[in-house]
């Protein structure tokens, strides 16, 4: 019998449509929304400032009714309340975002274990209000965290209380949920395949003009297995995945994103044009400037063909992602891709193309079957992934189109290194996930100069030879190693 270590729920989110309701409870929603909204807005002004850093979400709604109460729009106490409480959600959830990225700006600061003590300190101040007493972390916070703000009013939260879900026949659902007046609720009908239960979010989505209900559905749980198998994942645009094992997972996402890209620049190039003509007949002739912006310059049909690439794109992800764990619980070892790409000069058409490169929705499905699989996934510093010679774990390799020549001779898929590569780092006691670039360069060459010590050969032989790249000699790192005051650890 297989040890366990714990317990996942598979828990996902479902998307159904409301397909019938009168028009006064329609009326009365879109009334609600709008009121809520305001709520929403001065919330998020309220508790997104940073004397709210680390606020407990459950304490958000008597801080807002200093100032806010729900008498002066009408609206019932618990609605309101429900609202608060998920923007204070909302709010913690951008806290975490910026103290990730400013633990990464620490390590940056204080490299080395010698610096170990002081990066924990800082980490701990973080956690609490405490930040304000030190100059360092008030300022790193003030430049990442930036106060938030909502423009949202389209949409109503409402608590397992606040509604009732009867079932009306195979596929239909009938909710009523709480309305303005006391003891009077809104009967809504939805199309869903499942009892809506749990928190839920009514939308009226203005794309589609309709009304849909956002809930959780919860799929059941799995055991954490003790021993997983270890993988590492090269994240790519030709295709979603490929990992230490050989195989490539969602093949054709390049040429999805691609095909999404050009068709919305040449589009985006002949509406260009349309509305120069739009502007330049303003004047001469109105009515025909009238019909170019209603009938060519609407969004409608392209708002339709967006949504479809995306669903398309977003599918294939999904299906990498399954493909990739196999029912199987697992130990990956991704790349962190969530720092902008800088100083890199890319084509017009490369950096549009990249720009449509869904690394965010590849980090999230991984993360999603990772625990609907009692999986774990670690980020890992990605500097140097590829031209890295697996085998070795020095400078050595050379990336030469799709094929990576490994030093001893063999040649392995270029993808096939990098997810090696990571693999390596995921169990690397000297590169972390928050070390800078230069510092990952400086361990790698540290480990090639002591390979080709034995060798015989120094780094600035290997230059000459053509077996490490002349860009490395420019480094402090390569100069300090070439003058034997190198200071790495035997």
């Amino acid at each position: 019998m297989t040890a366990k270590v714990g317990i996942n729920k598979k828990i996902s989110t479902q998307v159904v449509p409301v397909v019938g309701m009168a028009k006064s409870v329609e009326i009365e929603l879109l009334s609600t929304m709008k009121k809520l909204g305001i709520v929403r807005s001065e919330s998020y002004h309220k508790l997104g400032s940073i004397k709210h850093w680390g606020l407990d979400w459950k304490k958000a709604y008597p801080e807002v009714r200093t100032f806010r109460t729900p008498e002066s729009l009408g609206l019932p106490s618990k609605l309101m309340e429900w609202t608060v409480s998920d923007v204070a959600k909302a709010v913690r959830a951008q806290q975490a975002a910026c103290a990730d990225a400013v633990i990464k700006k620490i390590y940056k600061k204080f490299p080395g274990k010698d610096n170990q003590k002081t990066r924990k300190e800082y980490a701990t101040q973080l956690k609490t209000l405490a930040l304000l007493d030190s100059p360092l972390l008030h300022r790193l916070v003030r430049i990442e965290f930036q106060r938030g703000h909502s423009w949202v009013k389209n949409q109503i939260v409402y608590q397992q209380g606040g509604y009732k879900c009867k079932r009306i026949s195979r596929n239909t659902y009938q909710l009523e949920i709480a309305g303005l007046r006391r003891g009077k609720r809104n009967r809504i009908l939805v199309r869903s395949n499942r009892k809506i239960k749990g928190q839920i979010r009514l939308i009226y989505n203005q794309l589609v003009q309709r009304f849909e209900v956002h809930f959780l559905v919860d799929h059941g749980k799995v055991c954490i297995p003790v021993d997983r198998r270890s993988v590492g994942v090269d994240k790519g645009y030709t295709e979603a995945f490929f990992d230490s094992e050989g195989k490539a997972h969602g093949k054709g996402l390049g040429k999805l994103a691609s095909k999404k890209s050009d068709r919305i620049c040449a589009k985006n190039r002949n509406r260009g044009k349309l509305w120069a003509i739009h502007r330049k007949l303003e004047k001469i002739d109105p009515a025909k400037s009238a019909r170019i912006l209603k009938n060519n310059l609407s969004r409608k049909t392209e708002n339709r063909r967006y949504r479809k690439d995306q669903t398309e794109i977003l599918s294939v992800i999904g299906q990498a992602s399954k493909s990739l764990f196999g029912g199987k619980a697992l130990k990956v070892f991704a790349e962190d891709l969530t720092q902008p790409i800088k100083n890199k000069r890319q084509s017009k058409a490369m950096s549009r193309k990249l720009n449509s490169w869904m690394k965010g929705q590849m980090r999230d499905s991984l993360q999603k079957w990772a625990d609907w699989t009692g999986s774990f996934v670690t980020e890992v510093q990605p500097s140097y992934r590829s031209p890295v010679d697996s085998i070795t774990g020095t400078l050595l390799g050379k990336r030469s189109g799709d094929s990576e020549p490994i030093f001893n001779g063999v040649v392995l898929p270029a993808d096939c290194n990098a997810a090696k590569n990571i693999l390596d780092r995921g169990i690397d006691f000297e590169i972390s996930r928050y070390s800078s670039r230069a510092e990952v360069q400086a361990v790698l060459l540290r480990r090639t100069a002591r390979f080709l010590k034995g060798m015989g050969l120094s780094l600035a032989d290997a230059v000459e030879l053509g077996w490490l790249d002349s860009k490395h000699s420019k480094t402090r790192a390569f100069k300090e190693l070439l003058n034997g005051i190198s200071g790495a650890p035997k």
